[in-house]
């Protein structure tokens, strides 16, 4: 990683160092407290009977085997959940519907009643003494199926004759989501010099972290109270939107996240074996626990992504882009989850990216298909709209005979545009997105590549080079539910404690919020201390999730560090005998002006716990919380550039170089934000590369449902990484952050299959989608060269 110098006028601070986080040292030692590692004493354990069909109407359930196999305590099945009136998952998110009402959304009961609709389906929990008990009890209920016909391929599920998943419904549209004008557009681009159509297909992927999803649910019957210890990224919402299924007050169940070992979007809302590991709890009176496998998550996880596009970019003759139009379908599953209808469209912002283009319109279109639900995954919609728009514009650079870098420098929006609204949903308040570009040009030696593709192809290799500027919202839009919440709270001895309503789970949050608090409060990190994830604690909060941590965080932390320091300032002046407006603080001290006379923080910690010694009305102890959100969202923004050698007798890829320049605002932690970009662009590339679900278009089988089928990036796979950062401040927060959480996959997923194409260019084979498997590239090589006219490619 290149040094990311603090901008300018910037004094040393914790604030801006490479402090390892707090969480590394447990974690590497095997100290990290999972949900699995809570272990109480007589916990059952929970497991599920899955439909083996993509479409099927249940003829008949016989759980008398089940009940009567070893251990057993408990057999449940949707007929029972529906006489005890228990709501099904339903969407958060509203959207129009095709008939201009709201969108469809056929129910989504916890267990199957009547008919299910994907494989892994969720028929029949089965608790027992022992996890092995429970999983032969499952295996023993007999569930008799009248299979029917599935569709599950995107392209298919909105044609005329198309199969219908929902019988009472009209056809497949769940909803249908547009922004802009559309006649102006399609106007501007008939009239246009150029015009270039592009086909993406971006593929389904699951976001299979380490850890896969579990539970343990407990009910106290004297208070009738639920617990759920699960890995959640948001726990505050994941409690209200359960108290909704169960039909309880919130306040009545307890949500405790511990320690989660990958989320990434996958673990942000509840999922059917939440409210059921709580109702057999109930039911039981005794814990319940629940893991899941790998294929059981492979088949039932909310998967990602998903979504076709046909992409039109217009241009002038001199390649000054005129006006975008997109058109895409969004494969949403069977049944909607709480995030099903968020990620197709609630980021489309990003199809004017980081240019001048005057004229964009995008449609798209939800449609349900006899599949998994589908579901937020790093980017959440950001690395599509930035895919399909770099796709398109390295075809028009392609098919113009124009350096794709400089077809796109001469469209960018410069500094002195800012704040640009984009006219299509974003308004930009701040960037360099030029330097952005000229720095991972000259950190990648973009004019030196003839000189290696020339030494490749001598080798006998195809090499390309392949660029994306990205640019995505964080923390925001501005007016949505985004407010954060934080304490400070002292001791008598001085140590401070942040409770905080997000959550951390690798990303370092615990460390970083620590080093804002030591440069306002002017206290050595030992003394702090970071709790989360349990809402018997923490008072409020929005958890983690697209890209807001850092930014929502550093706010609410630094106000509560302000607030402490204007109590402190009482205390001091009562202890000082000086006016408050005489005491100034700083250091961790405060002090009269203009003397030596102070006193420390830690000194006022303990005197606030010393009634005798306070103002008099003055409340007992130092502490402070804040609820507040960011002013107004951000936009992180970067450059990346990949490059790529091919074998063409294999297909094999290999990347061979990776740069990356972002803009994150402030950087908080070099160290945790070079670790977030290192992480995003692995997802990336794993989804350009290796990475796909794949349903038998059939019969609607899961064919990827293991690690043997499903390929996953492994470290063989990861270039050496050359990260560079660019600190243009933001104003939407004090400290200036911008969001890094979702960065590097929002470049990565681009570049590097911008670069995979450039190879095939140079071979004359026609471009490929994701993921870009050997196979798939020996084929676009051993088939046809690509046609490369105007006319032919769609360019004029």
């Amino acid at each position: 990683m290149a040094p990311s110098k603090a901008p300018k006028g910037e004094h040393a601070t914790a604030v801006g160092s490479r402090i390892p986080p707090a969480a590394n040292a447990r974690y590497v030692r095997g100290q990290g407290l999972y949900t699995d590692d809570y272990a109480p004493s007589g916990a059952l354990h929970m497991a599920i009977a899955r439909s083996p069909y993509a479409c099927a109407r249940i003829v008949s359930i016989d759980t008398a085997p089940a009940a009567a196999s070893p251990g057993v305590v408990a057999v449940l099945t949707g007929e029972d959940l529906a006489r005890q009136g228990i709501a099904g998952l339903r969407s958060r998110i509203l959207r129009r519907g095709a008939d201009s009402g709201d969108h469809a959304e056929p129910e989504f009961p916890l267990l199957a009643k009547g008919r299910v609709t994907y494989v892994g389906f969720p028929v029949v929990a089965v608790v027992a003494e022992t996890p092995a008990e429970a999983l032969a009890a499952a295996e023993a209920v007999i569930i008799t199926y009248a299979p029917e016909p599935a569709i599950t391929r995107t392209r298919d599920l909105l044609a005329p004759d198309a199969l219908k998943v929902w019988p009472h419904l009209p056809d497949n549209r769940c909803f249908v989501h547009t922004i802009g004008d559309e006649v102006r557009v399609r106007k501007v681009i008939a009239d246009a010099a150029h015009r270039v159509t592009v086909r993406v297909d971006i593929s389904r992927v699951s976001a299979n972290p380490m850890e896969n999803r579990n539970a343990l649910g407990e009910f106290d019957a004297r208070s009738g109270r639920y617990t759920l210890t699960t890995g959640n990224q948001t726990p505050h919402d994941l409690r209200g939107e359960l108290a909704g299924i169960l039909g309880i007050a919130a306040q009545d169940l307890r949500v405790v996240s511990p320690d989660i070992g990958g989320a990434f979007g996958a673990k942000i809302a509840a999922t059917a074996e939440h409210p059921l590991v709580l109702l057999l709890a109930r039911l039981t009176r005794r814990p319940v626990r629940w893991q899941a496998t790998r294929t059981e998550a492979l088949l039932s996880d909310w998967h990602a992504r998903d979504i076709a596009f046909d992409v039109t970019l217009a241009l002038d003759a001199k390649g000054t882009f005129l006006a975008l139009h997109a058109e895409g379908v969004a494969n949403l599953g069977a049944q909607l989850c709480a995030n099903t209808l968020h990620s197709p469209v609630g980021n489309l912002g990003g199809l004017s990216g980081p240019y001048r283009t005057p004229h964009v319109f995008a449609r798209v279109t939800g449609a349900f298909s006899h599949t998994s639900p589908t579901g937020p995954y790093r980017g959440a919609g950001r690395p599509e709209a930035t895919y399909v728009l770099e796709r398109v514009i390295d075809s028009a650079a392609r098919q113009l005979v124009v350096d794709p870098a400089e077809l796109r420098r001469r469209n960018l929006i410069p500094p002195s545009a800012l704040p640009y609204s984009t006219g299509f949903v974003f308004t930009y308040d701040s960037g360099d997105f030029e330097a952005n570009l000229d720095r991972a040009l000259a950190a990648s030696d973009w004019r030196g590549f003839a000189r290696r593709r020339a030494g490749a192809q001598k080798r006998g290799m195809l090499r390309g080079i392949g660029i994306a500027n990205a640019i995505e919202i964080a923390g925001g839009p501005a007016g949505s539910p985004n407010e954060e919440f934080a304490e400070i709270r002292f001791d008598a001895e001085g140590a401070a404690t942040i409770l905080t309503g997000l959550h951390s789970h690798g990303q370092g949050l615990e460390t970083v919020l620590a080093q804002v608090l030591q440069d306002e409060l002017g206290m050595p990190l030992e003394q702090i201390r970071v709790v989360f994830g349990d809402t018997d604690v923490v008072y409020h909060g929005k958890g983690a999730g697209g890209s807001r941590s850092a930014a929502a965080g550093s706010t609410v932390v630094r106000e509560a560090a302000l607030r402490i320091i204007a109590k402190g300032r009482q205390i001091a002046a009562h202890i000082l005998e000086a006016g408050q407006d005489d005491v100034v603080f700083a250091n961790g001290r405060f002090t009269v002006a203009g003397t030596d006379r102070g006193v420390a923080l830690d000194q006022i910690a303990s005197v606030a716990f010393d009634k005798s010694k306070l103002p008099r009305g003055f409340e007992i102890g130092l502490a402070a919380a804040v609820t507040k959100a960011p002013d107004e969202a951000n936009f992180p923004n970067g450059c990346h550039v990949c490059e790529v050698e091919i074998d063409p007798e294999t297909g094999v890829v290999r990347i061979v170089g990776y740069w990356a320049v972002e803009d994150v605002g402030r950087v908080l932690n070099p160290l945790v934000v070079e670790g977030q970009v290192h992480g995003g662009i692995m997802q990336g590339l794993g989804q350009a590369l290796l990475e796909a679900i794949v349903y038998d278009p059939g019969s609607g089988q899961l064919i990827s449902a293991s690690f043997q089928d499903y390929a996953m990036p492994r470290a063989d796979n990861a270039p050496c990484f050359h990260t560079e950062y660019n600190q243009v401040l933001t104003k939407a927060n004090p400290l200036g952050v911008k969001g890094v959480g979702e960065a590097g996959t929002v470049g990565a997923l681009p570049a590097v299959m911008n670069a995979v194409n450039d190879a095939l260019a140079s071979a004359g084979a026609a471009e490929i989608d994701m993921p870009a498997t050997p196979f798939r590239i020996w084929q676009a090589l051993a088939a046809k060269p690509a046609a490369l006219s105007e006319e032919k490619s769609g360019c004029r």
